[in-house]
């Protein structure tokens, strides 16, 4: 069997947690934070866990990292 390839993008983009979540970072925070109130900035600071069927397509991109 060869060996599967990783989503160059993927790997930049996403982490797995210890339990096999999929970490990222939070959307609508790369432009345009002056529209945004002080407390959704503050509030997109952090990373978040992906819903399970994005966790899913996310899992296929990585297939070494589980």
């Amino acid at each position: 069997m060869p060996k599967l390839k990783t989503k160059s993008s993927a790997k930049k983009r996403f982490k797995m947690t210890a339990s096999g979540r999929v970490k990222s970072a939070m959307s609508g925070k790369r432009h345009g934070m002056i529209k945004r109130t002080p407390k959704q900035v503050r509030q997109k600071r952090r990373t978040d866990t992906l819903s399970d069927p994005d966790a899913k397509i996310v899992k296929k991109w990585m297939p070494y990292n589980r």
